[in-house]
């Protein structure tokens, strides 16, 4: 195990090096630049501004001085577009936001889409079965570009129930929650929920379920003791790049409902061409994600005792 631990950390450390690299030149590859603006700058304005942030420099200087920073220090750099504080900072006081509404989004998503995963697979061709995949289709077909605005109208404008936008250190406080947290966990829950129930019909086909029931064990006891273990290891698959996702896919729910989070920076600094604030959310994406699929694979050994890292 620790042999596999050390060579998975190596190949971590390789991937966000080789995401990093491709990322770095893209990004400068891409029309335009942080500068350009429809008034065209004086040439000696442009150079100045150039010389200040280094982008003067040969391609290949500016990526070892990137690099650099990153690997000694992880100075991300300054933001061509906010003057008053560097990268770091706005990651430092953004992330927090983006995770804590994609945690909450996934833990309901991950309960929620099991728990309607056994019940549909229970109840196969059934009235709950029928119910429980058709919202599953509309959560997976719907965009969250729509879930979010009708959620709004409805439970905001029309029914007043709650308030249209904000977040939990505003004045209406954790309430503020329950909209973006439905809509960003509405097409994860949609997708558990298919996987859960395809998984555990699945291994209520097994023999050893079969031979659970020989014995006269309930259908409590099997169910919760035997087939939830089983089928969980689909899930567990998906949640790992499912929680990189999700905290991507909060982009979209935190410019509709004007969370503080790392999406509007992102949106921003890809719209501005601002390169270090781009590359700065990159980066923190890639390691989430490269770390949870990690902790996948850690976490499918212990519910799968046929899997070995040995």
């Amino acid at each position: 195990m620790k042999r596999y631990l050390l060579k998975s950390f190596l190949g971590m450390i390789l991937t966000l090096f080789i995401t990093i690299t491709l990322t770095f030149f893209i990004v400068r590859a891409a029309p335009g630049g942080p500068f350009d603006r429809e008034r065209v700058l004086p040439p000696a304005v442009q150079a100045n501004i150039e010389a200040k942030y280094h982008l003067n420099d040969p391609l290949i200087k500016q990526y070892i001085d990137y690099m650099t920073d990153i690997i000694f220090r992880f100075d991300l750099g300054d933001s061509f577009t906010y003057n008053d504080h560097d990268v770091n900072y706005y990651i430092a006081t953004s992330l927090p936001h983006s995770m804590l509404l994609g945690f909450i989004s996934l833990t309901l998503a991950t309960v929620m889409g099991v728990g309607v995963g056994i019940i549909s697979a229970l109840k196969q061709n059934r009235w709950p079965d029928y119910t429980a995949m058709s919202v599953a289709v509309i959560g997976i077909s719907v965009p969250l570009f729509v879930i979010g605005p009708l959620l709004m109208y409805v439970l905001a404008l029309k029914l007043k129930w709650l308030p249209t936008s904000g977040w939990i250190n505003g004045r209406n406080g954790w309430v503020t929650l329950i909209m973006p947290v439905i809509t960003l966990s509405f097409p994860y829950f949609a997708r558990i929920a298919r996987l859960g129930r395809a998984s555990v019909l699945e291994v209520l086909k097994s023999d050893y379920i079969r031979t659970a029931r020989a014995k006269g064990l309930s259908s409590a006891v099997i169910v919760f003791k035997h087939v939830l273990k089983g089928s969980l290891l689909p899930v567990v698959s998906y949640l790992g790049p499912a929680f990189a996702a999700i905290m991507t896919g909060s982009v979209v729910v935190e410019q509709i409902f004007r969370v503080p989070g790392m999406g509007t920076y992102f949106v921003k600094s890809a719209l501005n061409r601002d390169y270090t604030l781009l590359m700065g959310a990159m980066i923190v994406y890639s390691i989430i994600l490269i770390v949870m699929n990690f902790l996948v694979d850690v976490l499918y050994s212990v519910l799968d005792p046929r899997v070995s890292y040995e």
